[in-house]
């Protein structure tokens, strides 16, 4: 279930807020009044998949949330200011991956904004699922270049021969390449 944050000060905007979120899917909206108990929520760990940050809130404007929240969490942030300074805030913010709507906002720009939010996070998550398997075989490929050089060094194979013998011996041993070039490391590298 997809879950959002809105943090604002009670106003008209408000209600229309937590509808454009729950029309785009969102089933858990947080309804949050100030940056403090916005703060305590975000360090809190449950990350919210969108937070909303609907300027000028009670205790802060704003902005600080912003930052603090894209360094902390992966969520999608909106930031909604005054159009006076919707682009002095968008270049401060930009770094942080923030998006800067300028009031008024209307609820088709905001569910367009919540739309393109979701499907990056989207791809954002597949790359990050693919990198620790990536890395893995990284490592993998790295065992098995050590245990080859080894080869290479205490036994005079070629590259060719080092990695037909750790090909085969795992093959014959049942087991992976990367256990063959481990032993191979352990019993020549004492």
């Amino acid at each position: 279930m997809n879950r959002a944050y809105i943090v604002s000060a009670p106003s008209n905007s408000f209600a229309m807020l937590e509808q454009a979120v729950r029309i785009e899917g969102f089933g858990s909206v947080a309804v949050i009044s100030g940056c403090s108990e916005a703060r305590r929520l975000i360090k809190g760990g449950a990350s919210p998949d969108i937070i909303i940050i609907n300027t000028p809130l009670s205790d802060e404007f704003g902005q600080e949330l912003a930052e603090t929240a894209a360094e902390e969490t992966s969520a999608g942030i909106i930031l909604i200011c005054s159009g006076d300074i919707a682009d002095e805030l968008a270049d401060r913010l930009s770094d942080y991956g923030v998006t800067v709507l300028a009031r008024p906002v209307s609820r088709e720009t905001l569910s367009r904004h919540i739309r393109l939010i979701t499907a990056n996070r989207s791809r954002m998550s597949g790359l990050k699922k693919e990198t620790p398997e990536i890395m893995n075989r990284i490592e993998e490929m790295r065992v098995i270049n050590r245990a080859k050089t080894v080869l290479m060094k205490y036994l005079k194979f070629t590259e060719p021969q080092a990695h037909r013998y750790i090909e085969k011996q795992a093959m014959n041993n049942r087991q992976t390449r990367r256990e063959v070039a481990e032993r191979v490391i352990e019993q020549y590298e004492k």
